[in-house]
């Protein structure tokens, strides 16, 4: 799995990448996390996306460091998923208030 944080958005030039990072390998999760440029989603910044191999992708914004446990919940769940596609968001939070885009594998 690879996580990108948007560089340009106040999350990503916090630094938010490496409690992520670290977050997402205490909860035993195998990913990448990355930072790219803008990932035009300047309306809802600071935006992150969750993508792998075959599964469906995920955008999220309006994030700030506060979510960090829904992104960790969030990845277990996409991680643990055939496709990508969660039967139940609730488990998710406020994460699930803040996807922008699913986009199919």
């Amino acid at each position: 799995m690879i996580v990108t944080l948007c560089h340009s958005c106040a999350l990503g030039q916090s630094g938010f990448a490496e409690p992520l990072r670290e977050a997402l390998e205490v909860a035993g999760v195998a990913v990448e996390v990355r930072s790219t440029d803008c990932m035009s989603g300047c309306t809802r910044a600071s935006t992150c996306a969750f993508r792998a191999l075959g599964k469906t992708a995920y955008l999220f914004g309006d994030l700030t460091a506060d979510d960090l446990t829904d992104l960790v919940t969030f990845a277990r769940h996409y991680a643990a998923s055939a496709d990508g596609n969660l039967g139940d968001a609730r488990v998710l939070g406020a994460l699930r208030m803040k996807a922008i885009a699913r986009i199919p594998g």
